[in-house]
């Protein structure tokens, strides 16, 4: 029997039994990690307000054996709020539908509990943040958060040089399934050819150049959601279902 604390995101919530929860979150040391918290659903629980969907917290779990992920789930035992970004994103029907993208995207790219992935863990506190704070439109918040989420995962996708020859760019068309923008000579069944302004959004939003990527037409920016949406759903083998509410 062991306690392990840990810092993490609330990642979504199911109900178990009258008064409980199972709770998912995305840890900094532990990765994609599910716990029970008993008696959170009860009214008079200030715990339970603790663990909701965007909460940043401080978590406390018991686990019968050694390791926190093991046959069974542990127990959330304590949880303390380091930043409460659900305040400003559930008020706001753009921000929220964006954010449960974010949410369902990095559980996704987590599927085995218990091993560390920091970076999606980072990526995904940054965005919540920026999300939050309205720094950004919500959806180049979620587009940016999800070309870097691949990226992460050994998926990030070409803007210039060609991603099958490598010839320097720029290069017209874009194939998914070769990875990014291509030139003529590998243009494959499938390409297509989005605008200079499409491709140069996405390149912005993959490095962090805001003062471009907030400078774009809607046109642009829905061209390239589209693009980014295709290229997630690609690499994912599936879609994902929070993305058919967010508004572009």
């Amino acid at each position: 029997m062991s306690l392990f604390r840990d810092d993490g995101i609330v990642l979504r919530t199911q109900k178990l039994g009258e008064a409980d929860r199972i709770i998912t979150l995305l840890t900094r040391g532990h990765g994609r990690v599910r716990a029970v918290a008993r008696g959170v659903r009860r009214t008079k629980s200030k715990f339970g307000a603790r663990l909701e969907p965007f909460s940043h917290v401080d978590v406390q779990f018991y686990a019968r054996g050694s390791e926190l992920v093991g046959r069974g789930l542990p127990l959330c035992t304590q949880s303390e709020t380091i930043a409460a970004y659900g305040g400003g994103i559930v008020t706001d029907y753009a921000r929220y539908t964006a954010g449960t993208a974010m949410l369902e995207t990095a559980e996704r790219f987590t599927d085995h509990e218990g091993e560390p992935a920091v970076q999606q863990y980072l990526l995904l506190v940054g965005g919540l943040r920026t999300l939050a704070r309205g720094e950004h439109a919500p959806h180049l918040v979620l587009d940016a958060f999800l070309l870097r989420s691949l990226a992460v995962n050994g998926y990030a996708p070409s803007f210039d040089s060609c991603a099958r020859c490598g010839m320097p760019g720029p290069n017209r068309f874009f194939s998914v399934a070769s990875g990014g923008v291509i030139c003529g000579e590998c243009r494959v069944p499938g390409s297509v050819v989005p605008s200079s302004e499409a491709i140069g959004l996405l390149s912005a939003l993959l490095t962090g150049d805001w003062d471009t990527a907030d400078a774009c037409e809607a046109r642009h920016a829905r061209e390239g959601s589209g693009l980014v949406t295709a290229y997630l759903h690609w690499h994912l083998e599936r879609g994902l279902r929070s993305l058919r509410y967010v508004e572009q």
